[in-house]
């Protein structure tokens, strides 16, 4: 099973997104979540460093530079996605990545407060 750090570069990006309210609260994340075809067109026009800041997870021993690299996707490359955060908090948990999971509630928690959800 692979090993994951989590990616601080992508949890501060996830903050500003909520902070600049770029979110969706209602979503079907199993149809807005970025798949090749929108990563690949999102890598022809933004660098890795941007691709990555989309994902909470980095795979421990992956190369820089390739999708291998990042994971844990939060949003759909625009806009942070409610939905997606609990995807990351559900399957970080579910594969006992115990450090994604907090990072990804800990910003689930702050998109809620930030969206008035009590």
């Amino acid at each position: 099973m692979a090993t994951y750090e989590v990616n601080d570069a992508a949890v501060e990006h996830a903050r500003k997104l909520i902070d600049a309210r770029q979110y969706v609260l209602d979503s079907d994340w199993g149809a807005v979540q970025p798949h090749a075809d929108a990563q690949n067109a999102f890598l022809d026009k933004h660098s890795w460093d941007e691709y990555a800041a989309w994902h909470l997870g980095l795979t421990e021993g992956a190369n820089d530079e390739t999708k291998a690299r990042y994971a844990f996707v939060y949003g759909d490359l625009r806009r942070i996605h409610r939905t997606g955060l609990i995807a990351c908090v559900y399957r970080a948990s579910e594969w006992r990545h115990k450090k994604i999971e907090i990072a990804a509630h800990d910003l689930l928690q702050h998109l809620d407060t930030k969206a008035g959800i009590t």
